[in-house]
């Protein structure tokens, strides 16, 4: 009975009752959406990967490890005004 999941008629099927719940108007703008919804969501887990792999090859310098930001680093006293 349920061998393969979907066939390709079932598909057919969807894509009918999807033009008939939405309309054919609003399905090009519900699938471009979608489209760059999943372009965001893949760009953002790309750049935490590479974030990671950075955070893994790089050492911590010291001024990290005693709590000193970044800013304090470049500008000690421009952040006072």
């Amino acid at each position: 009975m349920l061998r393969n999941g979907l066939e390709p008629w079932h598909l057919l099927i969807v894509a009918v009752v999807m033009m008939v719940l939405f309309g054919s108007k609003k399905l090009p703008d519900t699938a471009r959406s979608l489209g760059k919804s999943l372009r965001i969501l893949k760009s953002e887990t790309r750049a935490m990967r590479g974030d990671g792999a950075r955070e893994a090859e790089s050492p911590r310098p010291e001024a990290e490890e005693r709590g000193v930001s970044r800013a304090e680093q470049v500008s000690p006293g421009a952040a006072s005004g």
